[in-house]
């Protein structure tokens, strides 16, 4: 099974990035973490690494409910959105598949959450 939702975008870093945090807000996602990965290798061992970040992305209503059904979700929380560009310049942008994710959690009762949350993924990688 595919563990994420992607796109090759016809954009540049930066502004699929912008386009990427619009389309989220509009869903009711808002972020919690960002993680500048050629940032941070630079940083940490001094090596060149293409444009590539880590969005934490979070539904509050949804993260509630489905802290309400089951106490350890939080380890598969926030939803995680990524941003490359590879070598070629391409800009991709990538989303994981909750539905994939809640596959480790044996609480049937998150499935309805995460394919309303996968629609909503999805919604946000095709609006890019």
């Amino acid at each position: 099974m595919k563990y994420f939702i992607s796109k090759e975008v016809k954009l540049d870093f930066e502004s699929a990035e912008k386009k990427v945090l619009e389309e989220l807000g509009k869903q009711g996602f808002g972020i919690l973490t960002q993680i500048d990965i050629q940032e941070k290798l630079k940083e940490k061992l001094d090596v060149n690494f293409r444009k590539y970040k880590i969005l934490g992305a979070c539904n509050p209503p949804y993260a509630y409910k489905a802290l309400q059904l089951e106490d350890q979700i939080g380890l598969m929380l926030p939803c995680n959105i990524v941003l490359q560009e590879h070598v070629s310049g391409i800009v991709e942008v990538s989303a994981v598949d909750p539905i994939a994710s809640m596959l480790a959690v044996e609480n049937p009762n998150l499935e309805s959450i995460a394919k309303e949350i996968k629609a909503k993924l999805e919604l946000v990688i095709k609006s890019v």
